[in-house]
């Protein structure tokens, strides 16, 4: 069975301490990505999709906490915010803002650890079972529908096994082949043309929830989903 990593994204444009977070994370069984340039800062930290946040609060070009404000809106991820500041004020206003946790600058890296994995768990554990957490949405398996802020798209028995065939491979590319494997079973699905027009159909409801373009199709090869 295949592990998943977990995606830790670290948002802190001190080099020297970014680096040394990213070996001890992807050491402890992360997958880490550091952000390098401030330029687009909050749209990066969308499109990374990511499990976790660690976020310094002084940044260029932009504040931490107006940025996590901001990503609120869109996003219930995790953020540990990270600062130089040991003031009362930015801690309970990073908290007010939606920050999960708060750590001042010098830090011990095993406690920063303690509270990843504390957060994680937690926050697994919030996903019922039936339920596959996709970072921007939920398939929720049991419902058969796929679940985005207060807005749902109800899917067909075939949606539903292409849904979680691409999310199981999440990233990955999979084959028309692979996909009509999984399908094999249900008598309404016997062709190629059919694995076609659901797809369609599928890629219509995700687009009404604001979902566009996750599905990508990689000719020749099959298709990918991109969160």
């Amino acid at each position: 069975m295949e592990i998943i990593m977990q995606k830790i994204l670290i948002v802190e444009d001190d080099e020297k301490l970014r680096h040394e977070l990213e070996i001890f994370l992807s050491r402890n069984g992360y997958e880490v990505v550091g952000l390098t340039r401030y330029d687009n800062t909050l749209q990066d930290i969308i499109e990374i999709h990511s499990d976790l946040i660690l976020l310094d609060i002084n940044l260029p070009n932009a504040d931490g906490e107006y940025i996590l404000k901001e990503f609120r809106k869109v996003s219930d991820i995790p953020v540990i915010m990270i600062t130089s500041r040991d003031n009362e004020m930015d801690e309970l206003l990073s908290m007010y803002y939606g920050a999960d946790h708060y750590v001042t600058k010098p830090f011990n890296t095993q406690i920063l650890l303690a509270k990843i994995v504390a957060i994680l768990k937690r926050t697994n554990s919030m996903i019922p079972q039936d339920k596959m957490n996709c970072g921007f949405f939920i398939l929720n398996v049991s419902m058969s529908r796929i679940e985005k802020d207060n807005e749902m798209a109800e899917l067909t028995a075939n949606e539903l096994k292409i849904m979680k065939c691409l999310v199981k491979n999440k990233g990955k590319i999979v084959s028309r082949e692979d996909i009509m494997n999984d399908l094999w079973d249900s008598e309404a699905f016997i062709d190629d043309n059919t694995l076609t027009v659901n797809m369609t159909r599928l890629r219509k409801k995700l687009d009404e929830i604001g979902l566009q373009d996750i599905i990508e199709t990689r000719r020749g090869q099959g298709y990918i989903l991109l969160i």
